[in-house]
């Protein structure tokens, strides 16, 4: 079997677990209690924020444990929001950031504040010169992931973080994905993780708030973790969590080597052996792990079934998904395919013999789905020498099925004009016109759903 899912969850560490067993006997006190009982579980959590403040890069009395990294990003959004007020309530985030720090966003437009979404190029990175341009005199915030969740692209941290110090905002980070690999480089404010991506137990984040950051913390809170993350603490997964943060370290840069040739070699060969797909995210400037591609003609979600029953679990962004009818918002903003989308990200050990495996599954997994699927009968007219293609009612991929079908019956220069009510084909018949080399005109309104114009160049 191939777990090629870690950027969701990675496998608990060999380390984690034998963290954790050890100090479920010792760590089950009330560590604010003076008592031998209380007193060796506060021992156990000092020694837990030390080692994660190490492998951070900050200060022990900066860094507490929350719940989740969830909650460690909306409480570090909402107390530096909070402990700013008097500068303003203008935040800015990029197009790409994780659904926690986009929900977070939310809230603040909807308690009145104002948000600023700064766009990313096809790569899906972030441009610094585009965080300067949407700083404010009333910027309270800036948010950047340190690397991306779904395609692993990494972002230009350092550099948004020295706009950022230069005009006085303090910039936090999201380095859920990162943090395994390595410390955030960059004069950063707050930083947020969480211990399930790097092989630490569930249920345990990181907030680290630096000193001189007016923080607020929002509310009800009690005397525990500076009073930034209210209720008991869970020590044994607390203590596991920075025992496996230290051992991944440990093996950061050997496996680094080792997974980034693996993903080199499916991002190489899926193409070859795979027709019509596209491999998005920066080709360079990755996580070693992560690896995304998207296939046209492909339903995302029986792909995924197809590949799980051959043994390999994979995730996807693709609009065609049972649980989101919607694209990917981190590939709405790249702009490119979501049909068909792919996610693959190796855990630590993954033997190249599963990445050899998958890539011989792969071509018959994508050639059965496509068979399956097939190309439904088109409806097609001719209206003032555009072809009219009827997609109405049929969801991803079928429109752009439909158009790929349909496009060498107009001559050079021609129209086809695709009518199509499923929020997906805004997203890919553009892109699917990026990849066969064909001209996207552009949507105009129709009399039901959208009409997406195309011009065949070849």
């Amino acid at each position: 079997m191939g777990y090629f899912d870690s950027a969701s969850s990675a496998p608990l560490h060999p380390v984690a677990r034998q963290a954790l067993q050890a100090s479920l006997d010792e760590g089950w006190a009330d560590p604010a209690r003076l008592y031998r009982e209380g007193r060796r579980a506060r021992l156990l959590l000092d020694a837990a924020r030390e080692a994660a403040a190490e492998a951070v890069g900050c200060r022990a009395d900066e860094l507490v444990f929350t719940s989740s990294g969830t909650r460690a990003v909306h409480s570090g959004v909402a107390g530096v929001l909070a402990g700013r007020r008097r500068v303003g309530r203008h935040l800015i985030v990029s197009a790409v950031e994780h659904s926690s720090v986009l929900h977070a966003a939310d809230a603040h437009e909807a308690g009145g504040g104002s948000v600023t979404q700064v766009a990313v190029d096809r790569a899906g990175a972030v441009n610094a010169g585009a965080y300067a341009a949407a700083l404010r005199p009333d910027t309270a915030l800036a948010c950047l992931q340190s690397a991306n969740h779904e395609v692993g692209t990494e972002q230009p941290v350092a550099e948004v973080a020295a706009v950022c110090q230069e005009a006085g905002v303090p910039l936090l980070v999201d380095a859920a994905q990162s943090l395994g690999w390595g410390p955030v480089e960059g004069a950063w404010s707050v930083l947020t993780g969480s211990a399930h991506k790097w092989g630490g137990p569930s249920g345990v984040g990181l907030l680290v708030v630096r000193k001189g950051v007016r923080f607020a913390a929002q509310g009800p809170s009690d005397e525990r973790e500076s009073g930034r993350a209210a209720g008991f603490e869970n020590i044994p997964a607390i203590v596991a969590a920075a025992a496996s943060l230290r051992a991944v370290r440990a093996e950061a840069a050997q496996e680094a080597l080792r997974l980034r040739e693996l993903t080199e070699r499916i991002r190489a060969r899926v193409p070859r052996v795979v027709p019509d797909v596209e491999v998005v995210g920066d080709p360079v400037r990755r996580l070693p792990g992560i690896v995304t591609f998207s296939c046209l003609y492909v339903d995302g979600e029986a792909l995924l079934h197809e590949l799980d029953r051959a043994g390999f679990s994979v995730s996807s962004g693709s609009s065609c998904t049972s649980s989101t009818l919607t694209p990917s918002h981190v590939l709405k903003a790249m702009g490119v395919l979501s049909e068909g989308n792919v996610r693959v990200s190796l855990p630590f050990g993954t033997p190249a013999e599963d990445v050899e495996r998958f890539l011989e599954v792969l071509p018959g997994a994508v050639a059965g789905v496509r068979e399956k699927l097939g190309a439904p009968v088109t409806e097609t007219v001719v209206r003032d020498d555009v072809l009219v293609v009827d997609s109405l009612g049929k969801l991803c991929p079928i429109p752009v099925i439909e158009l790929a079908k349909v496009i060498g019956e107009v001559p050079v220069g021609g129209l086809v004009r695709v009518l199509a009510d499923d929020d997906a084909a805004r997203l890919d018949i553009p892109a699917w016109c990026e990849m066969r080399g064909q001209e996207y005109v552009g949507e105009e309104p129709a009399e039901k759903g959208t009409a997406y114009l195309v011009r065949r160049v070849s």
